[in-house]
C-alpha cells in the first residue's frame, strides 16, 4: 500500500513539473532558513557551554550610584577574589583574580608576535576545565610560567616540544612553558585568552599595585568564581553584597557600591544593565530570529497548501472514481499526506544542499564558525521530525479537503467548488505578503538607525588615524625624538600618547568636585592623560578656550573637557574655573565639541582630558594625508623599529576601529534583509503558481472576451486585480504590525532615527510591483493566446 502511495505521489510529481518545482523549491528555501537559524540559535544557548562547570561559573560584578544613576561594571579592586574567599569561601570552589584580554608581544628566537592573553590565578585550568595537550595543569604556580594554547604552540615551535622552553614577555620578562591547552572555541567568552600567565606575575610586572593606599580605591581587574556544590547563586550573591561596601573609606561610600554574582549561563544572552537591573541583551535577537524561522517556513507550507487546493478540480474526479472503486477517505487522506511527506523529503535534502552552499557566507555575516553536524544523530533526528512535521502541517489542509469531496457530484461533472472555496486561499495569501512586508519593513528601518548613528557628528576627524598599544617604554621613552623624525619624514601630521584610544574608554576617575557640587552626589567621569599634541593629532574641535600647549607651564593642572562635562558641571562660562580633582586644582582652558567615544546609539558621557607625562597604553599617529598610506606607514615604520626593535610594528586605523561599532546592527540588518528577500521569493513562487492555475482555469473565459473585442489590457487587468486587491489588504495588515514592533525595538536606543511614512509607501509600491511583474508572465500569456486553440472544442 505504501509502495503504491509513493508511486503515485512521483507519478503527479513528474507529471506536473512547474507546480513540483515551486513546492519543492519554496519549501527548500524556508527549511533552509529554518536549519540555519536553527543553527544560529543552537550556537548562541550553547555559549560557553564547552567549559564542564559552566552552571557553577560566576563572574562577581558590582552595581555603583555613578552621576546620579545605577551603573554595572565587571571591574573589581584587585583584592576582591582575596576578601571574598576569606570572608565566603564555603560557598565558593575557586574565587580567582584576573587581568583583562589584552595584547602582549610574545617573543621566541627570531619569532615575535602580539597576541591576546590574561594573567590568571593557578587554579583558572580547572575551573575552566582547560583540555591541557602537554604539561601539567598546575603549571601557573611557577611565577614565570605561562600556558600557550594549541595554537599558539603551534605559530611559535611548530613541531618541536614547547614545554621546558623560554618566551619573552614585552621584551622585558622571561618566562618558562609549562603547559599547552586545546584552543577554546568560537563560541565561549575566554576564546581571545590564547596564553595564561600567573596571577603573581602580573603584580610583580606592576609593583604599583602593592603601593596603593586603598586597594579598594581603583576597579581595574575582573574576578571569577566557581560555586561549591549545593549552593543556590542567588543566596550567595545577596550574601557578599556588601562585601566591597565594607572595605571602601567613608568617601567612597557615596558610590553605594553592591558586589553581585552574574551566572556564565547568562553572560552571552543577559548582557545589558539598566539603572542595576538586567535589561535582557541577546536573548531579544534569538526570540527574534526563531519567529522569523517559523514564518519562512510558514510561507513555503502556505505556498503548498495554496497550490494543492487550487488544483483540486483536476484531481476530483481522481478522488470520485478512487472513492467509487472502494476508496475510503483515510486512504485518500494515507494518499495526500504522503505526497505531501515526499514533497517535503525531497525539499529537505534540497535544504540540506542550501544550507551547505550558503553557510560559509551565512557565518561571515553572523560571526560564527559554525558546521552542518552530519555525523550527529541527533541532527537527523530533529531533522527528519522536524520534515515530518512540516509535510503533515503543509499537507493538513488538502489532505482534508481534497478527500471530502462527494463522488456523485465529481463523477456527473455536477461538483463544483463554492464561492467561497477561494477563500482560504486569499487569506493564505494575505498573510504571506503581511509577513514578507513587516520583513522588508523591519529591514529599512534597522539600516536607517545604522545610517543615522553613522551620520552623527563624532567631533574628531578619524580619517588616516591610526593606533598602537604600547607595550613596551622603548617609544615612550624617546617620544619627542620619534615625533620629530617623523615629522620631518612628511610620513604624520602629528602624534600623541593617550591613555584610551579615541573610540573607547579604558579609564574613569571620581575624586572631582568643583562650585555649586552636590556634596552627596557621587560621580565618576572618562578622564584621558594625553601629551600635548592630542588635539593636533585627532582634529578634536573646540566651541571656547585653547588647546594644551607647551607654552603654558600651568597646562600640567589643566583640564579640556567636552559639551557634556559643561552641562554636567553647570557651568555657563566654564573658561577659567577651577575644577578639583584628588583635592588637586585643575583650571578649564578649552571646551570642545562631543566626540563620540564609546556607542554612537547613546549619550554623550561628560569626558575630562589632562596632561599626562607618564607612560600612557595607546600611541595615536595622523598620517600625512598628502602621501600614500602604504608610503606613510612604511617610513613609520621604520622609525618605530629603530627605537623599539623587539617590537613588532602593529597598528589599526581607527575608521575601522569606528565601524565595528556598527556590527551588531549590521549583521541584524543584513541577515533581515536576506531573509525578507527570501520571503518575498518564497511568496512570489506561491503567487506564481496561483496566476498559473487562475490563468489556465479562465483560458476559455479569456478566448470569449478576446473574440468579443477585449484587449490585452484588459485581459491584464481581468487577472491581476484579485491578487492586487489581496496585496493591498496584506499592507493594511502589515503597516500597524511593523510600526508597533520597529517602534519597540528603537526604544533601546536613545540616539534614534524616525520611523518615516515613506518608508511605509515604498514598501508597499515596491510589493506590488513585484507582485504585478510576477503575475504578469502568467497574465500576458494568456491574453496574447490564440482564441481559436481554446475555443475549438466548444
Amino acid at each position: 500500500m505504501l509502495r503504491n502511495y509513493l508511486k503515485v505521489a512521483l507519478r503527479n510529481l513528474l507529471k506536473n513539473k512547474v507546480y513540483s518545482f515551486i513546492n519543492i523549491g519554496g519549501l527548500a528555501v524556508g527549511m533552509a532558513v529554518a536549519i540555519l537559524i536553527g543553527l544560529w540559535i543552537w550556537d548562541e544557548i550553547t555559549y560557553n557551554t564547552y567549559h564542564q562547570n559552566y552552571e557553577r561559573i560566576v563572574q562577581v560584578m558590582q552595581h555603583n550610584l555613578y552621576n546620579g544613576k545605577r551603573e554595572t561594571q565587571t571591574s573589581n579592586p584587585y583584592v576582591m577574589a582575596e576578601e571574598i574567599r576569606s570572608k565566603y569561601g564555603s560557598s565558593f570552589t575557586y574565587v580567582l583574580q584576573s587581568s583583562w584580554t589584552s595584547g602582549h608581544v610574545l617573543t621566541y628566537g627570531e619569532k615575535k608576535a602580539t597576541k591576546t592573553g590574561n594573567y590568571f590565578e593557578p587554579q583558572v585550568t580547572e575551573m575552566l576545565s582547560l583540555h591541557m595537550l602537554k604539561g601539567t595543569r598546575t603549571g601557573l604556580k611557577e611565577p614565570h610560567s605561562i600556558l600557550l594554547s594549541e595554537s599558539i604552540a603551534q605559530i611559535y615551535f611548530g613541531n618541536e616540544d614547547p614545554i621546558g622552553k623560554i618566551m619573552r614577555i614585552d621584551n622585558n620578562t622571561d618566562v618558562k612553558v609549562t603547559g599547552v591547552y586545546e584552543d577554546l572555541p568560537y563560541n565561549s567568552d575566554f576564546r581571545e585568552m590564547t596564553y595564561i600567565l600567573p596571577w603573581e606575575l602580573y603584580l610583580i610586572m606592576n609593583p604599583w599595585i602593592k603601593k596603593m593606599e586603598d586597594p579598594w580605591d581603583s576597579n581595574f581587574t575582573q574576578t571569577f568564581a566557581q560555586m561549591a556544590e549545593n549552593t543556590d547563586i542567588e543566596k550567595v550573591s545577596a550574601q557578599i553584597k556588601n562585601v566591597k561596601f565594607n572595605r571602601v573609606s567613608s568617601f567612597d561610600r557615596k558610590y553605594k557600591p553592591e558586589v553581585f554574582l552574574h551566572p556564565m549561563t547568562k553572560w552571552r544572552l543577559y548582557s545589558d544593565w539598566k539603572d542595576g537591573v538586567n535589561a535582557g541583551g541577546r536573548i531579544e535577537n534569538v526570540w527574534l530570529f526563531s519567529i522569523i524561522g517559523i514564518f519562512v517556513l510558514l510561507l513555503a507550507c502556505i505556498n503548498f497548501m495554496n497550490l494543492a487546493t487550487a488544483r483540486s478540480e483536476k484531481r476530483a474526479k481522481e478522488v470520485g472514481i478512487r472513492k467509487t472503486v472502494g476508496s475510503i477517505r483515510g486512504q485518500l487522506i494515507a494518499q495526500f499526506f504522503s505526497e505531501s511527506l515526499l514533497v517535503v523529503m525531497f525539499g529537505f535534502l534540497t535544504a540540506i544542499f542550501l544550507v551547505q552552499l550558503s553557510l560559509p557566507f551565512f557565518n561571515e555575516v553572523a560571526d560564527k564558525k559554525m558546521s552542518v553536524p552530519y555525523l550527529s544523530p541527533v541532527f537527523w533526528l530533529l531533522g527528519l521530525s522536524f520534515s515530518v512535521v512540516t509535510g503533515l502541517i503543509a499537507g493538513s489542509y488538502p489532505a482534508l479537503y481534497l478527500s471530502s469531496f462527494q463522488p456523485v457530484k465529481v463523477l456527473k461533472g455536477t461538483f463544483r467548488v463554492g464561492r467561497y472555496a477561494a477563500l482560504p486561499r486569499r487569506i493564505l495569501v494575505v498573510m504571506q505578503f503581511a509577513v514578507s512586508v513587516t520583513l522588508i519593513i523591519g529591514t529599512i528601518v534597522v539600516f536607517r538607525q545604522i545610517q543615522h548613528a553613522k551620520d552623527r557628528p563624532i567631533g574628531y576627524d578619524r580619517n588616516g588615524l591610526i593606533s598602537m598599544l604600547l607595550t613596551t617604554p622603548d617609544i615612550h621613552n624617546h617620544l619627542e625624538a620619534v615625533r620629530n623624525e617623523l615629522k620631518s619624514s612628511g610620513a604624520i601630521v602629528d602624534m600623541t600618547e593617550s591613555t584610551s584610544p579615541t573610540t573607547s574608554v579604558w579609564n574613569t576617575n571620581g575624586g572631582f568636585d568643583w562650585k555649586g557640587k552636590d556634596p552627596e552626589l557621587a560621580v565618576d567621569f572618562p578622564n584621558n592623560g594625553v601629551t600635548h599634541d592630542y588635539g593636533k593629532t585627532v582634529g578634536w574641535q573646540f566651541k571656547e578656550g585653547r588647546d594644551f600647549s607647551r607654552e603654558y607651564a600651568t597646562d600640567s593642572m589643566a583640564f579640556v573637557i567636552n559639551e557634556a562635562a559643561v552641562k554636567f558641571l553647570g557651568f555657563e562660562h566654564p573658561i577659567g574655573e577651577t575644577v578639583k580633582w584628588n583635592n588637586k586644582p585643575y583650571t578649564i582652558v578649552g571646551v570642545i565639541k562631543n566626540m563620540v567615544v564609546q556607542s554612537p546609539y547613546q549619550p554623550i558621557r561628560a569626558a575630562f582630558f589632562h596632561i599626562s607625562k607618564e607612560q600612557e597604553s595607546v600611541v595615536i599617529i595622523k598620517l600625512n594625508p598628502k602621501l600614500s598610506a602604504r608610503d606613510a606607514l612604511s617610513k613609520v615604520e621604520a622609525v618605530f623599529k629603530k627605537y623599539s626593535p623587539a617590537t613588532p610594528f602593529e597598528y589599526k586605523f581607527v575608521d575601522e576601529e569606528y565601524a565595528q561599532k556598527f556590527g551588531d546592527e549590521e549583521r541584524i540588518g543584513t541577515l533581515a534583509a536576506v531573509f525578507a528577500g527570501l520571503a518575498i521569493l518564497i511568496s512570489c513562487l506561491g503567487i506564481f503558481g496561483l496566476s498559473s492555475f487562475v490563468a489556465e482555469q479562465r483560458t476559455k473565459e479569456i478566448g470569449i472576451r478576446k473574440v468579443l473585442g477585449a484587449s490585452v489590457l484588459n485581459l491584464w487587468s481581468l487577472l491581476s486585480k484579485d491578487f492586487v486587491r489581496l496585496v493591498f489588504v496584506s499592507f493594511l495588515f502589515a503597516i500597524p504590525t511593523a510600526w508597533y514592533f520597529m517602534n519597540q525595538w528603537l526604544q533601546k536606543y536613545e540616539y534614534r532615527t524616525e520611523i518615516s511614512w515613506w518608508v511605509f509607501v515604498v514598501t508597499g509600491l515596491g510589493a506590488l510591483l513585484i507582485t504585478l511583474l510576477t503575475i504578469s508572465f502568467q497574465s500576458l500569456k494568456a491574453a496574447f493566446a490564440n482564441p481559436v486553440k481554446s475555443l475549438r472544442s466548444e
